[in-house]
């Protein structure tokens, strides 16, 4: 995307660069390597990744492990994603229909993909996953991504993304918009649809990170121009509350849950001494659960998930001796850790089943107790 768009008073589905760039798609395809995002072609006319060449359409093989990639071609589409413009200059040279991709994850971008596709509205629990909505609510109205990410946003009492003014915006041809965001950590972000029965923002909004791509504006498919709106051509850095959203609502990886640590000898001690007879449980478990109460003191910085999958180490390690039920144990934590962290339960499920599972495997019997 060449460095400058046109105002919104002129032709705003141009874009303005050096006089002797002929081709927009490759000026565009610079203006974006320039700010390190690496792009990668488009098939003419289509927001899909360009083909494969022929042998990697005809055999199965990853695309690490692929050798047109070193050879750069553009195979597995965002894959084959770069800043170098030498090879951005060859392949749109080469290829001046091509459109532009960007692959988010390496971009370090998280763009909310907001869908204006009228359609019936889901059951209320499809609507923002995670969050009920109560039957004497009224739904009427409710017909596309704008309806279910502004619902969200005001619940959360924030601006709705797509009036962000102070961040990239896109239009996409079909009346949609993208709205890019900077990811602001080492998070690995990642896509999700607004359709989908698992990981998903809220119905109709889409996510496009790791292991996804966006179309550039800028680039034309036979449904029209993906055109910038208002004045903004930066994506500013991801809000905290949409950030706690798709956390919320499973944009995190499981891997990113630290791997438990053995439990000190000491606090082994006191949860076994703590935890001497049945009737003793209820003190076994706030003994345990404390430091995951303590938590909730602070907004950040306390190692919550670190805590809580300690937490669900030890109390697994109890569970496995017998000495307290699973039922138990993962009702305290669940309610614990909302308490300490509402509004994140879904991670929390993922740490405390790590956490619980991994504790199993190592019973905590007291002393004189079976090995």
């Amino acid at each position: 995307m060449p460095s400058e768009l046109r105002s919104p008073r002129s032709d705003s589905r141009r874009f303005v660069s050096d006089p002797s760039v002929s081709e927009l798609p490759w000026a565009t395809a610079r203006w974006c390597a320039r700010r390190g995002w690496p792009v990668h072609p488009l098939a003419p006319g289509r927001k899909t990744p360009a083909g494969n060449c022929e042998n990697c359409r005809n055999s199965a093989h990853a695309p690490a492990d692929c050798a047109c990639l070193p050879l750069g071609r553009w195979c597995h589409g965002f894959h084959a994603a770069t800043l170098d413009q030498r090879r951005i200059q060859q392949w749109w040279t080469q290829h001046p229909d091509f459109g532009v991709g960007v692959a988010c994850g390496p971009a370090g971008l998280v763009v909310i993909d907001i869908d204006a596709h009228p359609a019936p509205a889901p059951s209320r629990d499809r609507v923002l996953p995670g969050i009920p909505i109560a039957d004497h609510v009224d739904l009427t109205g409710l017909a596309t991504g704008f309806h279910s990410l502004g619902v969200l946003a005001a619940l959360r009492g924030h601006q709705s993304p797509a009036e962000d003014t102070g961040t990239l915006r896109v239009r996409t041809p079909s009346g949609g918009l993208h709205v890019w965001y900077r990811a602001e950590d080492n998070r690995r972000w990642q896509c999700s649809t607004g359709s989908s029965t698992g990981r998903a923002l809220a119905w109709q909004v889409d996510v496009r990170a790791h292991g996804g791509y966006i179309i550039a504006p800028g680039t034309t498919t036979h449904a029209g121009t993906y055109t910038a709106v208002g004045e903004t051509r930066e994506p500013a850095a991801l809000p905290l509350w949409l950030a706690q959203e798709l956390e919320r609502t499973g944009h995190l990886p499981a891997a990113n849950i630290p791997a438990p640590r053995p439990v000190p000898p000491r606090a082994q001690q006191a949860v076994l001494a703590a935890g001497g007879g049945r009737a003793r449980t209820g003190n076994t478990l706030t003994s345990v659960l404390a430091p995951v109460a303590a938590c909730g003191q602070v907004s950040e910085g306390a190692g919550f998930s670190d805590v809580l999958n300690r937490a669900a180490f030890t109390l697994g390690g109890l569970v496995a001796a017998g000495r307290l039920s699973r039922e138990e144990a993962e009702r305290a934590l669940r309610e614990t850790a909302s308490a300490a962290r509402p509004g994140q339960d879904r991670r929390s499920e993922q740490i405390i089943a790590s956490g619980l599972a991994a504790g199993l495997l190592k019973p905590l019997y007291a002393a004189g107790g079976r090995p």
